[in-house]
């Protein structure tokens, strides 16, 4: 079969820079705010007349940073490996990616999005607006996954000392509230897109070099206890030290 060339007709710039930060479908996340920025070389101009008229948008793009193509894999909401085409995995024989978007406004070859699960730098392909006749069917059914999906969310708090290092580490240019809000949501079983380990007392979720400690209080909720760096001793302080300045602050601030 004879290859396809694409190219791409823009570019969406967003909050989200690491894979793990995506959302895992589009609009888990309403308030999300992103742009695409359209070409400027392709008539676009002309291309986006009337679309301020519709409310959703059905945006195609490439995962861009999607390396392998995996036959099988695990989703977050099976407990086995699933053939990736009966999934909407980024691991594809072609890496093409379909989500809907609310479109909030146009600013010349600027398209102002929310709910977006793109990161930034992915490159768009096409657009075309969301039928909600044609593309809500009451039918579709649930496939491998069971009727109660999506399930409900896990309420995520936070003790004393979380609430004290998330504030200081907001002060110090670090938010992590809403990833690991995002994060827990889920639960607190270990999966293969959440690095979770359990101990004795309490379970323990790793982002990036940061680790988070928390409990299961029982009907669906989860409490945050504490923050703590992932970078041992060696690494945050003496003579081979390497841990970012942040890292050493903040051990020496808590402990």
């Amino acid at each position: 079969m004879n290859p396809i060339t694409m190219t791409p007709i823009g570019t969406v710039r967003s909050e989200l820079v690491e894979l793990a930060d995506a959302p895992r479908q589009p609009g888990l996340n309403r308030e999300l705010e992103a742009r695409i920025e359209l070409v400027s070389d392709r008539n676009l101009e002309h291309a986006l007349s009337d679309i301020e008229t519709w409310r959703y948008l059905w945006v195609l793009f490439w995962f861009h940073r999607a390396e392998h193509y995996r036959p099988k894999i695990q989703p977050p909401r099976s407990a086995t490996k699933r053939g990736v085409l009966a999934t909407r995995s980024p691991h594809r024989p072609n890496p093409i990616g379909l989500s809907v978007v609310e479109l909030a406004g146009v600013e010349g070859l600027t398209l102002h999005v929310r709910g977006a699960d793109m990161i930034d730098g992915t490159p768009v392909l096409d657009i075309k607006p969301y039928l909600p006749y044609a593309d809500a069917l009451d039918d579709a059914g649930h496939g491998w996954l069971d009727d109660s999906d999506p399930k409900s969310a896990y309420a995520v708090s936070f003790g004393v000392a979380a609430r004290e290092q998330l504030d200081w580490l907001a002060d110090a240019g670090l938010t992590l509230e809403p990833i690991i809000v995002q994060r827990l949501a889920l639960g607190p079983a270990p999966q293969a897109y959440r690095r979770i380990r359990r101990f004795d007392e309490h379970s323990e979720l790793s982002y990036k070099d940061w680790r988070i400690d928390f409990v299961d209080r029982g009907d669906h909720a989860l409490e945050v206890l504490r923050l703590r760096s992932g970078y041992r001793p060696a690494q945050l302080f003496g003579p081979k030290a390497k841990a970012p300045a942040l890292h050493q602050r903040f051990v020496e601030t808590f402990g």
